[in-house]
């Protein structure tokens, strides 16, 4: 069953606002489940001499609680109203992919490391936190300062446990350990507000040295294994079509924004570029570049193959078709809006994915096919 909002007043896209919770039947939710979960290899665990172990470093499509955490809040309903059946610190109807991610290697969501209530970080440390960037690189919560976190961490770790303290890392585990990287969105999506195009593809290699300096500076302290994920296709977003979009040809054929969706491939096309360099540069190293950019076009040109509808438009937002986007009327907010089933949408709040769509994603990246070089999720646990 599903929690949505009761009442009143329907709007053309089949909301709901306002009055108390209902429970609803979630079949077509199930269905997208049972048809993309099995992909998501469960014995792998078995497999694993050790538990899995992941530092993951992104921002809010990996945020599971670091940002309510950090500043003391937890999300309204509806968030979470799906898996969780209560808001669950994500900015989402139900899971993220990394949450998906850590199911199929059969171990515990990854605990943020701004939580100060009964962490347990024995599986690793989730450093992700909703509106990160890359640059400025002093402004909590950049990239450079979730590394800066993680190297505490790294120091502190190994010694608390030779103290007697448990739910943490040992020393040895780092080297085994995978490190998560999925960055840069936010720092297109900024760059937007105020610059042209052209200056916005000026800025992109100071976001990809960033993003270097990160990888450098976990390889120093040790780690060898890398899981880097590119950036999604921004001009898809029902939010940047709502504020951006001003005339038909500035869109594509499936009603993206094709300049922001031209300088997610610019950013991409360097990162792989910064993955392929550090593969020679750095000793006894894996990387694997993952292009979540064709997963999610993917979804969003084919929605109806997958079972979606409006692919464009937010499930939970304010205004309407076609995007059902309004800055002032977040999701939660008074006189928001939500849809009465999230596995028929793509997007959740107009930047932030739905459960369903998260968990096609995942069963994308587990599949292998767009990784480079194709290894199996579970590779660094496979090799402890």
């Amino acid at each position: 069953m599903i929690v949505v909002k009761e009442n009143a007043s329907k709007l053309d896209m089949g909301v709901v606002k306002g009055g108390r919770y209902l429970l609803v039947p979630f079949f077509t939710l199930y269905m997208i489940l049972f048809l993309y979960l099995p992909l998501l290899p469960h014995s792998v665990h078995c497999q694993c001499t050790k538990t899995p172990i992941i530092f993951n470093f992104g921002d809010s499509k990996s945020d599971t609680g670091g940002y309510a955490d950090g500043v003391g809040l937890n999300f309204a309903p509806p968030n979470g109203r799906t898996y969780f059946h209560q808001p669950a610190r994500r900015l989402s109807d139900g899971r993220l992919m990394i949450d998906f991610l850590c199911e199929s290697l059969n171990t515990d969501y990854l605990t943020p490391y701004l939580n100060s209530l009964e962490p347990n970080f024995t599986n690793g440390v989730n450093f992700a936190i909703i509106g990160s960037a890359t640059l400025p690189r002093y402004v909590p919560f950049s990239l450079f300062v979730q590394v800066s976190q993680f190297l505490r961490f790294r120091y502190r770790s190994p010694a608390l446990m030779l103290n007697g303290y448990k739910d943490l890392v040992g020393d040895e585990d780092f080297e085994n350990a995978l490190y998560t990287i999925d960055m840069g969105q936010n720092d297109l999506a900024a760059s937007f507000d105020n610059l042209t195009y052209s200056q916005v593809i000026e800025r992109i290699p100071s976001f990809i040295t960033e993003i270097k300096n990160a990888i450098w500076n976990i390889y120093e302290k040790g780690g060898k294994k890398f899981w880097v994920h590119n950036t999604g296709p921004l001009g898809c977003l029902p939010q940047k079509l709502a504020l951006l979009a001003r005339n038909a040809t500035e869109l594509d054929e499936h009603g993206c924004l094709q300049p922001l969706n031209n300088a997610a491939k610019t950013f991409n096309a360097q990162l792989r570029v910064l993955c392929e360099q550090l593969r020679r540069e750095l000793i006894n190293v894996t990387i694997v570049y993952v292009d979540i950019y064709s997963i999610k076009y993917d979804l969003i040109a084919n929605a109806p193959n997958y079972g979606f509808e409006s692919p464009l438009m937010a499930c939970c937002g304010n205004g309407g078709p076609p995007y059902n986007y309004n800055a002032n009327i977040n999701c939660g907010r008074t006189g928001y809006t939500v849809c009465h089933e999230g596995s028929k949408f793509i997007s959740w709040d107009g930047v932030h994915y739905t459960e369903a769509a998260n968990a096609i994603f995942a069963s994308k990246i587990l599949s292998t096919h767009y990784s480079t070089p194709q290894l199996s999720f579970n590779f660094f646990c496979n090799n402890m």
